[in-house]
């Protein structure tokens, strides 16, 4: 395969920095595009180049003879939509506007990091891409927007973008201290000595995908047109997660019992059958084995 000059906007995030190692270890020229609000400097693998910048700013320039723009810098902390949805909406619409814009400048084909639970909404079984969108936070309204938008510049200027809307990642890197998903803040609080808490009854489930797995995925979406489910399909509850990840810990502490969260999702789960047969990707590392990758990054 022949290599890509690619930008990573948010490569120095969680999932991007991922997405930019396996770029870089196809041998693809990787720009990353970071303003570092939440992403980190220590993040960016050696080889790739970094922009310190907004999506929201001047970017165009950058994107002279770039392929493909993976777009993965968001406003991703669901709370923070909740009380600031004009900037929820800012960072994750207009930010993905200025960027289809300067991808369409430059013929780039972009890639969008959407999310699935939280634009699905409450899931009766495995959603399908083509299943009702019932976003209950801003965050997931404004994902689904910028999706809308990727979706109108194919028909109007005859683009090939892609939207992955990505289950609930975990793996190495993710911030237990920022938008953390529940993974990243078991075993950061595990890792100090520090009681979990476990917010309603626990029965809650979600789709929690490797990184390393959403990463391909990612990369296999380039010259593909339209919209994908990323995860595994497999549901599992707060309960059974965080005993799992008191296995890979060798932790015996018990997690305390909070108070349900308001609007909190009880089942949330994504149908990857699509992504199967349309990208040749499926998820490979089991739960138990993320988790202890996950755990081994923490106690390094």
């Amino acid at each position: 395969m022949q290599a890509l000059r690619a930008i990573v906007t948010g490569g120095a995030g969680f999932v991007g920095s991922h997405v930019v190692e396996s770029l870089l270890a196809r041998g693809d020229d990787v720009l990353v595009v970071d303003d570092l609000s939440t992403g980190v400097r220590e993040n960016v693998a050696d080889g790739a180049r970094l922009e310190v910048m907004d999506v929201r700013g001047p970017i165009a320039e950058h994107f002279e003879g770039a392929e493909a723009c993976f777009h993965l810098a968001a406003q991703a902390d669901v709370r923070v939509s909740v009380e600031r949805p004009g900037l929820d909406a800012d960072v994750n619409v207009l930010g993905t506007i200025n960027v289809l814009e300067a991808a369409r400048r430059h013929g780039t084909q972009v890639v969008f990091a959407s999310t699935g639970g939280a634009i699905y909404g409450e899931c009766e079984a495995p959603a399908p891409e083509e299943a009702e969108r019932r976003p209950l936070a801003p965050y997931g309204v404004s994902k689904l927007a910028a999706e809308e938008y990727v979706a109108a510049y194919n028909r109007l200027h005859g683009s090939r973008h892609v939207s992955l809307r990505y289950a609930n990642v975990y793996g190495p890197r993710q911030d237990p201290k920022g938008e953390a998903g529940v993974v990243a803040v078991f075993l950061g609080r595990l890792a100090v000595g520090e009681t979990p808490r476990i917010f309603g009854d626990g029965r809650q489930t979600r789709d929690y995908v490797y990184a390393g797995d959403v990463a391909r995925a990612t990369l296999a979406a380039v010259g593909r047109e339209g919209v994908f489910n990323v995860g595994t399909g497999i549901e599992t509850s707060v309960l059974e997660l965080y005993e799992l990840c008191r296995r890979v810990a060798g932790s015996e502490l018990e997690a305390e019992k909070a108070d349900k969260r308001l609007g909190e999702l009880r089942r949330s789960v994504l149908d990857v059958s699509l992504a199967e047969r349309e990208l040749g990707w499926r998820p490979e590392v089991e739960l138990e084995d993320g988790l202890r990758l996950t755990w081994d990054s923490f106690s390094a």
